[in-house]
């Protein structure tokens, strides 16, 4: 048990030293960065300032609203899609059910490089090109397998007497689907959003290639703006501005743990 903490509380050490790199430089105002050593911490009202710089000069204020809309709508709709692919899989014993479950998933081998220069062309003939509505579409599409391959394993392990007492009782498959399936998924549910959200907040390929106005751009895209060949921001600037883009996952990690550990387990992934 005591080497079991002592090497947990090492590797926990360890994990922390990028966090206080990253809170020591980002604190340190753009004129004294060079003159302090990598390890010295700079000053809270540097830190601040250097929010604010971030804030303003990277104009994130944009892209945060649309990554927030981004990282809501498509991970629930997409479970609420995954969710039915596996209640018709598992539950409704629909025909042929293991090859479609093949063929949904199998839309997530392949790496979106090889995709980026068709889903370009597309989203420009169509005029999804630079729109919010097109990056929900692309966002959800892509969610869409890993919740299906989820939530199927999760409804393979509830007893199929469940539905057909259900069927007995005279409810009907919508009912039973959203009364007695989605409730008892919550933990997988939650566990499979907040992964696609965290995904979707973190995008900068799809961010880049699909976006060019600041209002319709996720925060990454515009973060990575911050730091160009001629007239990129100081360092602690952009450090400071890749703390303030990860405090909200930090936070959704932290207030949903829980739920999100029994989804993982309970999901089987």
């Amino acid at each position: 048990m005591l080497i079991r903490r002592i090497v947990l509380g090492t590797l926990g050490v360890l994990w922390l030293v990028p966090v206080y790199l990253l809170l020591a430089n980002a604190s340190k105002l753009p004129a004294e960065f060079g003159d302090y050593g990598l390890w010295e911490p700079g000053t809270l009202g540097g830190l601040w300032a250097n929010f604010a710089e971030a804030w303003d000069r990277g104009k994130l204020s944009g892209g945060l609203l649309s990554t927030t809309v981004y990282a809501i709508v498509s991970p629930l709709i997409a479970v609420i899609v995954g969710a039915a692919a596996g209640f018709s899989i598992v539950a409704l014993r629909l025909r042929h059910g293991f090859t479609w479950f093949v063929v949904i998933f199998a839309s997530s081998i392949f790496p979106l490089q090889m995709i980026l220069m068709p889903l370009f062309v597309g989203y420009a003939e169509t005029g999804l090109f630079n729109t919010r509505v097109g990056m929900i579409v692309v966002y959800t599409v892509i969610a869409v397998p890993f919740s299906a391959f989820v939530l199927r394993n999760f409804f393979t392990g509830i007893a199929h007497q469940v539905f057909e007492a259900a069927v007995v009782d005279g409810a009907s498959t919508r009912r039973i689907f959203a009364q007695i399936y989605l409730p008892m998924a919550r933990p997988a549910l939650i566990a499979v959003f907040i992964l696609q959200a965290t995904f979707i907040w973190n995008d900068l390929l799809l961010g880049l290639t699909l976006t060019q106005s600041a209002e319709v751009r996720p925060i990454v895209t515009a973060l990575s703006a911050l730091q160009s060949t001629y007239g990129g921001s100081a360092m602690s600037t952009v450090l400071a501005g890749g703390l303030l883009v990860s405090l909200p996952t930090v936070v959704l990690f932290l207030a949903t743990q829980r739920v999100f550990t029994r989804g993982l387990s309970l999901g089987q992934f």
